[in-house]
């Protein structure tokens, strides 16, 4: 049943989190707008050919971090939203119908969700979010604002047609994805290295590294596939690694490889660079296959936004209400897609029915104060664990994923069969360095 409380939504980013909120919003019979800053729907899984050049200093360009060769590394068969499997598409050409299939096929999936759907009506593309604000503040009487939403929109892709414009809102959902902002190491002498150095954010393919010899900075899953494809046309590509006794920082499968490949080594982190472009006797390229920053940042607030402070690194303070909504803003303000290590899409998809039907009132929140104490709470939980403070929404608990949906918004839980399956990919990536099927 729809509730007659129906508010007029801003949903920030066309990607698998913002479209699921605006399925959800529709559904519950809100008005909602989707702005989203490229020209197609997918974020993350919208492959852009460009990069950002050979010095990822120096600002971005290209929005995603897809590269040509990537495939899934968990089945299909728990990538689908709850009520619309991620069955192989049925058009022809250009068709994989593997378990594990690569990048495309999942864009493919998401464009046909939108379209059965209806949700291309909604998404205004070329579409950037310049600020977000409260219209007023909170008043006494505890009411909640409305928000006003500065953006600006190319007419064609165009950036020299760009117009301005202002819009207000009853509330947003900040759904901006996580992966399309680098985060560097810090390298001393990195300033001065003349020769080229990029992050796997601007990573596409080996070809330009044809005869090089490569340095690949980590060697978690993104680090593993690109030093892997590397080695079939580079000269040498050497993997500098935070540590080599763990078991951890690097996977089994990787020293396997190592030990098969002559070209492939393995070296603690490098923490020098030096002008002439030597690291440890290695030159000519430097590729740093780091975690990227969360994207909250995309939206200039004039509120906290969470887990970021002035300086703009992570921190648990101001943390929101179960990954989703700042106590102080609920519910006209909420985030979808934060929490990473969980079942995609269905997390999101779970987040956005309890947002949505929160805002129309078939839900509640508890008082500010819970919610603020509760947040805090976890935060406790995971210091007291040694969570690092970057890794604050990293959950990866397929338990805490059923049940913050069943409890949250009545939503399914994830079948038994499919998470035998998770599990299985899981080990696979630990044992095998991303060999998949």
């Amino acid at each position: 049943m729809v509730s007659s409380k129906k508010k007029k939504v801003c949903v920030v980013g066309a990607g698998v989190s913002g479209l699921v909120s605006a399925r959800e919003l529709r559904r519950e019979g809100h008005d909602v707008t989707v702005m989203e800053q490229s020209g197609g729907v997918g974020g993350q899984w919208l492959y852009d050919p460009r990069t950002d050049g050979d010095d990822p200093r120096r600002g971005r360009r290209a929005q995603g971090s897809i590269y040509a060769s990537l495939r899934l590394n968990t089945p299909r068969e728990s990538m689908g939203f709850s009520d619309f499997p991620f069955f192989p598409s049925n058009d022809g050409a250009g068709v994989d119908a593997r378990r594990y299939p690569v990048h495309g096929e999942f864009l493919r999936y998401i464009r046909d969700f939108c379209d059965a759907f209806g949700l291309m009506d909604v998404v205004r593309f070329n579409t950037k979010i310049l600020h977000v604000g409260p219209l007023a503040p909170r008043g006494h009487d505890g009411g909640v604002p409305r928000w006003t939403v500065r953006c600006s929109s190319r007419r064609g892709g165009c950036e020299g047609d760009a117009v301005t414009a202002e819009e207000v809102f009853d509330a947003v959902v900040v759904a901006v994805g996580q992966h399309n902002q680098p985060r560097l190491p810090a390298i001393n002498g990195m300033d001065k290295w003349s020769r080229r150095q990029l992050h796997s954010h601007s990573y596409r393919a080996p070809d330009s590294f044809k005869d090089q010899v490569v340095v690949v900075v980590g060697c978690r899953p993104s680090g593993t596939d690109i030093a892997l494809e590397l080695r079939e046309a580079a000269r040498d590509v050497h993997i500098s690694v935070k540590s080599m006794d763990d078991g951890v920082t690097v996977f089994p499968g990787m020293r396997q490889a190592v030990s098969r490949h002559h070209n492939l080594h393995l070296h603690l982190q490098a923490n020098r660079l030096l002008v002439r472009g030597r690291a440890g006797g290695v030159r000519r390229r430097l590729l740093h296959c780091r975690r990227r920053h969360h994207l909250l940042h995309r939206v200039r607030l004039l509120v906290p936004v969470p887990g970021h402070g002035r300086s703009g690194h992570r921190h648990r303070r101001r943390q929101p209400y179960k990954h989703t909504f700042p106590p102080a803003l609920a519910p006209a303000l909420s985030f979808v897609g934060v929490p990473k290590r969980v079942v995609v899409p269905r997390f999101y998809e779970a987040q956005a029915m309890w947002v949505a039907q929160v805002l129309s009132g078939r839900r509640t929140l508890p008082p500010e104060a819970e919610m603020a104490r509760a947040a805090e709470e976890y935060n406790r939980a995971r210091e007291a664990a040694g969570v690092p403070k970057r890794l604050t929404h990293d959950i990866f608990d397929l338990e805490y994923c059923d049940a913050f949906g069943e409890t949250r918004c009545g939503f399914p839980r994830l079948e038994d069969r499919k998470k035998e399956l998770l599990w299985s990919s899981v080990k696979s990536i630990s044992r095998c360095h991303g060999e998949l099927p």
